[in-house]
């Protein structure tokens, strides 16, 4: 009997024990639960004031659809503005005063070329001017006698012919020295006809040269607008018109875009790399855009329909996906999943996950999905 009181004893002890460590594993649980809550809610992140100030906030809108390609092209000169310079004159080279690259004003001396030929130009123009003074003796002397019935009035005319003769030769002597410079000494100054850079230089001195050479000697072009020549593709010729705008990047200066259109296409397919060639004309006051330069260009193609865009800066990638963070207001922010349609510049056309009106931050954008991630 008391054994069995013994058991019971024991039983209803081990039943009160498991409760009351049931009860206190229930309330660890829920303390550690309203724990949990309570650190979420402390780590949840809210963009400092300092912060907030440097961040460019923008209103997602609509904007036409561009389609883009790009191409590759090289930078030239403009050919309507270049001049090559060859001699009249067969000579020797002396004294070049000016170098690759240089910059040269209009009737500038480039170079001097000593030749015999200018020489020979001053001595017919001696010849030529002691023919005038002879001749116009022997009309007076001539004249002279007629009034004095010593001579006949065909003896006149005959003199006012030879003197009109000379006159004229001299004449065609003198514009002959003026083409080449008016120098008398037996030097021919090459002079430059434009304003410009000197691009191309193909003498040095005391190297001849001959009146006839189809080499030139200086080219010099106008650098403040200059050609970009851009190669189409066979696949790509249905995608390109003359007034397409275009944007023109280069490696020397790749945060610089320069603006434009397609301004003629050359409608003759390279044999070889199979490409055509595309000429934008841009203007270049500071220079920049310097002969033989690469350059990459992206031509735009409306579509002429209306889509959600945003700027590149807004946009992150992570995971194989797309994300914006949306600004909520009192320093709140939250990522947003988006679907991208088209890159285009600094813009960036969206398929799904904005709607017109969100404020997107679109400056440090990276930072702040770091920290709301964390």
């Amino acid at each position: 009997m008391n054994l069995k009181i013994n058991t019971y004893k024991v039983k209803r002890t081990n039943r009160f024990s498991v409760i009351v460590l049931l009860s206190i594993l229930a309330f660890l649980a829920q303390g550690c639960s309203e724990t949990e809550k309570k650190q979420e809610e402390k780590v949840k992140y809210t963009i400092p004031d300092s912060l907030l100030k440097t961040l460019k906030i923008d209103t997602v809108n609509t904007c036409p659809l561009l389609n883009a390609i790009t191409l590759t092209a090289i930078v030239d000169f403009n050919q309507d503005k270049q001049v090559n310079i060859y001699s009249l004159v067969s000579g020797n080279i002396q004294d070049i005063k000016v170098q690759l690259g240089d910059y040269v004003s209009a009737g500038q001396t480039l170079a001097v070329v000593k030749s015999s030929e200018m020489a020979g130009y001053a001595n017919n123009l001696v010849v030529a001017e002691t023919n005038v003074k002879t001749t116009k003796k022997q009309l007076e002397a001539m004249q002279d006698l007629y009034k004095s019935g010593l001579a006949s009035i065909l003896d006149v005319n005959t003199a006012q012919t030879n003197y009109d003769q000379a006159v004229a030769q001299l004449e065609m002597v003198k514009k002959i020295l003026k083409i080449n410079g008016n120098n008398v000494q037996g030097d021919f100054i090459i002079k430059s006809p434009i304003s410009g850079f000197i691009v191309q230089k193909n003498i040095t001195n005391n190297s001849f040269i001959r009146a006839d050479n189809t080499t030139n000697l200086f080219t010099i072009s106008d650098l403040k607008d200059v050609w970009v020549q851009a190669n189409v593709y066979e696949a790509n010729i249905d995608q390109v018109h003359v007034g397409d705008n275009v944007e023109v990047r280069t490696l020397s200066a790749p945060d610089r875009v320069f603006t434009g259109k397609i301004d003629k296409i050359l409608n003759v397919l390279d044999p070889t790399s199979k490409v055509i060639k595309v000429r934008i004309v841009l203007p270049n006051p500071d220079y920049i855009l310097k002969p033989e330069m690469f350059a990459r260009v992206t031509v735009s193609d409306p579509e002429h329909k209306q889509t959600l865009c945003v700027p590149d800066k807004a946009l992150v990638y992570d995971h194989s996906q797309y994300y914006v963070v949306k600004y909520e207001g009192k320093g709140n922010a939250s990522i947003s999943p988006v679907e991208v349609l088209n890159t285009f510049g600094n813009k960036v056309y969206l398929k799904s996950g904005l709607k017109i009106g969100d404020r997107i931050i679109a400056s440090q954008a990276l930072q702040i999905y770091g920290e709301l991630n964390n």
